[in-house]
């Protein structure tokens, strides 16, 4: 039996999502430098040429993987909108922090992001974070309604959540750490 263009296109396209799964979890885990194409097809199963015919290559992929976290993200803050009991422009940011605050529990959105960051020079990904940032930010302004100020803070307190959480501040009892993480709290 032959295999048509169309049936390798369409495995082609089954798998992307799958090596873009496995892109996050391991970009998550080593960062951009310390993770390679081979680490990556090892977690999907497939072998680094098939990712290098879906990919062009580890930019591209970590790129791939930071427009899914980004996504996520937005879907997440789109369901804790939706789920606010207060429809208010406060009471609809404070719940879509609560659901992205569930969404970085199991870390490996939430190291991306931080790892995108520490790589933001790279011309691609920092175009890629910056465009998911923006999107994040239009998204939180018009399904909110809330003031510019309010969406900075909300935007702000996200970021704080990311440092509170990567330090492991939770439940330290400096002065200066229980400061930062006053009223704040993650899901376990």
């Amino acid at each position: 039996m032959a295999t048509t263009r169309s049936s390798i296109l369409s495995t082609a396209d089954a798998r992307r999502p799958l090596v873009t799964a496995a892109a996050m979890t391991e970009f998550a885990r080593g960062g951009y430098y310390a993770t390679t194409v081979a680490d990556v097809a090892r977690e999907a199963k497939i072998s680094p040429a098939y990712v290098f015919k879906l990919y062009s290559g580890k930019e591209a992929l970590f790129i791939a993987a930071l427009e899914a976290c980004f996504e996520a993200i937005l879907e997440a803050l789109a369901d804790g909108a939706d789920a606010a009991d207060d429809q208010s422009p406060d009471g609809i940011l404070d719940a879509m922090g609560d659901a992205y605050a569930h969404l970085i529990a199991d870390r490996t959105l939430m190291m991306l992001q931080v790892h995108a960051q520490s790589v933001a020079d790279v011309s691609g990904i920092g175009a890629a974070l910056r465009s998911g940032l923006g999107r994040v930010t239009s998204f939180a302004k018009s399904r909110s309604r809330a003031d510019d100020d309010a969406v900075q803070r909300f935007i702000a307190y996200g970021q704080l959540c990311h440092l509170i959480v990567t330090t492991q501040l939770d439940g330290r009892p400096e002065d200066w750490a229980a400061l930062l993480t006053k009223g704040i709290s993650h899901p376990e």
